[in-house]
This record gives C-alpha cells, structure tokens and sequence, in this order.
C-alpha cells in the first residue's frame, strides 16, 4: 500500500513506524527538516520537506497512486485542506486528525462530507471516551471505533426484587432498543435469546444507545443511584469532550480552569457541569472545595509532567482514584509505579483507531468478551450479501447471534426486526466466536 502521511510529530511518526514495519510503502511530507531527518534516519520511509496544502509537493510525494493520505498535523484547517487536495490529486483514501469540536460534528453536515474526506479522527474525543468507559464501568466493551460512542455496551448485577426477574427477554421493553447481549448465571455464560428469563444474581451485558443506560441500569438494579462525584483539572478540548461524555444524572462533575473569562465561557457550554476558576492542586483550594472526598480525579491539561503531578498529589491526599491524561505515550508504562490508576494517550489512542482504519476489511473483530463465548463482529455489507433488503426477523444465522446496531450514514440506532440492512451500512454483530465464515456468506464480504 502506497501511503502518504502529512505531518512528522507524534501521531504521523507512530503511524509511519507502524505502517513502514508492516512493508507499506510510506511517505512522509513535513516542513521540518530537522524532524524529518531524525525519523528518516530510523524508519525505512520516503521523506519530503514542504507545505502539505501544495498541489505540487503532493504530486511529488505521488498522492496520484496513493492508497491512503493520513493528514496528522496540528493545525486542523491544514490537515483538512491537505486531504481534499490529495483527494483531488488522486488519493484512493483519506484521514484527517481534527482537534476542534467545530470541526468534528457528532451530527449533521461536517467538514469532512463537503471536502470528500473519508474519515475524520478526534484523538481528544476518542480520549474522553475511553475515560468515561473507565469511569462509569472499567468492565465495558469499547465501541468507540464504530459508533463515535453513542453505542455502549455496559454489565449489570440483577439486583433481587426487580421487575424484570422471571421475565422473557422478548417480553420487556427497554429504553432506546437496548438489548440484553450476554447473560452470565453460576459461572456460566450463553447468549441471550428471546425466551431467556433472568434470575437474581445474574449479570448481564446489555447493549444500547449511550443516553438510555441511566433508564437501563434502573431496570435491573432497585438501588438508589449514588451520585459519583468527580473533579476534572483542565480547560484544553480533552476536558471539554470528556464533560459532555459524563453528561448523566449519575456523575457530579466539578471542571477547575484557570481564567475568569474561561470559567464563564465553559459554564455556558456545559450547563451540566459545575466550573470553577482555581487550582486544585493548591492545598487551599484542595481544602475548601473538598477534592479529597472526590471519587475520581482527573488532570487533562496540556501539560504531561503538570497532570502526572497533579494526579499523584489527589491519589496521596484521599481521593479514590486518579486519572492522567498525557500526550507522549512514552509516559503510560511509567505511571502505575507512582500510584496513578489509570492514564491514558490522546496520541496514543488517535493511532489506534488509525490502525483499525486502515486494517478494518470488510469483516473485523472489535472484541472477544464472557471468555471466548461471544464476539463482536463489525460488518460492511456488499451488494452480494444475502441480507441486502431482508428484514432482520428473517436473517439466520449459522449460531446464536444478533445484529445490535447499525451504522447508515450519520445515523447510528439499535434497529428492530422489521429493520433492513443497505449496502452502505455498517453493521453491529455479537454472536458466537468464530462464525466468521457464515457472516462472510450472508453479507457477502470478505
């Protein structure tokens, strides 16, 4: 594969080490002499010193025979415009690293669409997703990569006395067409099936859109919800991304910036979330705003060494848990070793879901969970496909399975039976480990 990658910092130099190991023919293109020497003194790449935006430095780098253009510079408007040059020039397929919300709209038109872009990655956005998945339930399946996370998929405890014990699956309602995927009973687990009944003590695996889980979590737990109180340190798009992926009735959210006029302007943007002008690493901020009562203390400014300090000093003076965020992965092994319970790499993981682009076919496993029982399947149909215009009620599969999701545009739903599949669909599948072969036949991929 031919690949062309604007941009030598963190992500593009990763992506081309990464692609370069793998036989890819890549191409980096950067206007720093100095950061392009030093990488191509370690990787066996191609190098070019110039503007990315220039239709003859992209003619040069051979954006006409390329497979993909991943465009990872700083600058969002750069990345944008390299790509839809590329795109014009020939490039089969493009990526574009974005940082903005404005430039990353979760609905409606975006850049991306008007330009021709393929695919757009928000590392900050994947960041605070990842985080938010740790908060409200370490055991979670991340969807992130196929659904933007409006679709999760989340484990609850059957709490005795619910309505829902004894129940056929078949015969409850639940909010947004989430669906029980997986029951687990005595060290056992199965797929769910429509005459499956729950019994106390039962854990489930449900999937759904991500705001009906507040209404889900009630159905099968008659505990009142302990609010989870939670102080975030930053004011950078990390911090701002990851509020609106707390948005629940469940979370109480504290966000300390420094700058009155900052404060204000993210109150207004997140009326859900309580904004505070201050530091609270300052012990008498720590003191008075009660930081060490907090369940979880979060540092996601840009400053790595800041959020590592930060954290262990929350971790040391009472709080439960401490999340970093840090932008050079070389720091993530590091942090356990000074008390920090989880940390996670906006860089790191925008090149992970690089990687699931580019190596994504037709048919790709986004995880194996209950110990090998289950998998989820992603699954872009062809026109071969046996499924093409069936309703889901009709569609049988080889072993228990369930279509959870679909994915048509920027539309994103948990379908019903009478539902249909289209060509340009992209498909959510939980069913049997190694059904590969029988979703290869039915959806006609590959």
């Amino acid at each position: 594969m031919n690949v062309i990658i604007a941009g030598a910092g963190e992500v593009g130099g990763h992506a081309a080490k990464v692609l370069s190991d793998e036989n890819h023919n890549v191409t980096l293109v950067d206007l720093s002499v100095d950061r392009l020497r030093a990488l191509d003194e370690r990787l066996d790449v191609r190098t070019i010193v110039g503007h990315c935006c220039h239709f003859d430095i992209l003619h040069d780098a051979g954006a006409e025979h390329c497979d993909l253009m991943l465009a990872a510079t700083q600058v969002d408007e750069i990345n944008l415009l390299a790509a839809s040059v590329a795109k014009a020039a020939g490039a089969k397929k493009t990526i574009v690293r974005v940082h903005h919300t404005a430039n990353f709209s979760l609905r409606g038109t975006t850049y991306a669409a008007q330009l021709g872009i393929d695919e757009l990655i928000c590392p900050e956005h994947l960041t605070s997703l990842a985080v938010a998945r740790t908060i409200r339930n370490p055991g979670s399946i991340a969807l992130e990569e196929f659904a933007r996370g409006r679709i999760l998929m989340q484990r609850f405890l059957v709490s005795p006395g619910v309505s829902a014990l004894g129940k056929q699956l078949s015969e409850m309602n639940f909010p947004g067409n989430a669906r029980v995927a997986i029951v687990e009973r005595s060290g056992t687990t199965s797929l769910a099936r429509a005459d499956t009944s729950l019994e106390d003590g039962d854990i489930v695996t449900v999937v759904g859109e991500a705001d009906s889980f507040d209404s889900v979590r009630k159905i099968f737990s008659k505990d009142r919800d302990r609010r989870i109180h939670i102080a975030i340190m930053g004011q950078a798009s990390t911090a701002v991304w990851l509020c609106r992926a707390l948005k629940s009735r469940v979370f109480s959210v504290r966000l300390f910036v420094e700058g009155r006029q900052r404060a204000e302007v993210l109150s207004e943007k997140l009326s859900h979330v309580t904004v505070l002008e201050g530091d609270p690493t300052d012990p008498t901020t720590f003191h008075d705003e009660h930081i060490g009562k907090a369940d979880t203390f979060l540092a996601v400014t840009e400053d790595d060494e800041q959020n590592i300090l930060a954290c262990a000093q929350a971790k040391a003076l009472g709080v439960k848990t401490s999340i970093a965020v840090v932008q050079r992965a070389k720091y993530l092994h590091l942090l356990p070793h000074v008390g920090i319970d989880h940390a996670f790499s906006p860089r790191a993981d925008a090149v992970k879901a690089l990687l699931h682009l580019i190596e994504r076919g037709s048919i790709h496993s986004l995880a194996t969970f209950a110990h090998g029982v289950a998998e989820v399947y992603e699954i872009r149909p062809t026109k071969r496909g046996k499924v093409i215009g069936q309703q889901l009620r009709n569609i049988k599969f080889s072993s228990p399975a369930m279509i959870a999701a679909i994915h048509r545009g920027d539309r994103v739903y948990i379908p019903g039976a009478e539902d249909e599949i289209e060509v340009a669909d992209r498909v959510l599948v939980i069913g049997a480990c190694g059904m590969t072969s029988n979703l290869q036949e039915l959806f006609g991929s590959k």
